[in-house]
């Protein structure tokens, strides 16, 4: 592997290039630029940081953020919940009303086939005076 001197490189990004924009037709010179590497790669970086930080800027500052997922104002959250407590109700009370239906189904369907309780039952009336 190659030994790198790391002056060399350092003193590579300050090399100037030449950049021309010239037209097809009658090759003539639009513009002209001088770049080294690090003038490049300090146009990328500002460039990059200044389209993440106008994305992060349109995305809080306007409605946009409610297309976010999970992301909502109070009022959304709060009846999200009351619907989710409404719906746990519902589904609770459907399971007692399915377990009820089920229990008076097997009740009905062993009605006959069950013995009946024919024992006398003594009633006492608790309502007559004694005289």
């Amino acid at each position: 592997m190659p030994n790198l001197d790391i002056n060399n490189t350092f003193k590579r990004t300050s090399n100037t290039y030449r950049l021309v924009i010239m037209n097809d037709d009658t090759y003539d010179e639009v513009a002209a630029f001088r770049l080294s590497r690090k003038s490049v790669y300090i146009g990328l970086s500002i460039s990059f940081i200044l389209l993440v930080g106008l994305t992060i800027t349109l995305i809080a500052f306007t409605p946009l953020k409610y297309y976010i997922p999970g992301y909502g104002n109070k009022e959304s959250r709060t009846s999200l919940q009351l619907l989710k407590i409404r719906t746990d109700s519902l589904e609770r009370t459907i399971q007692y009303k399915d377990q009820y239906l089920l229990g008076l189904k097997k009740v009905l369907a062993e009605g006959s086939a069950m013995q009946l309780d024919t024992t006398v039952i003594q009633v006492t009336d608790t309502n007559q005076s004694n005289d």
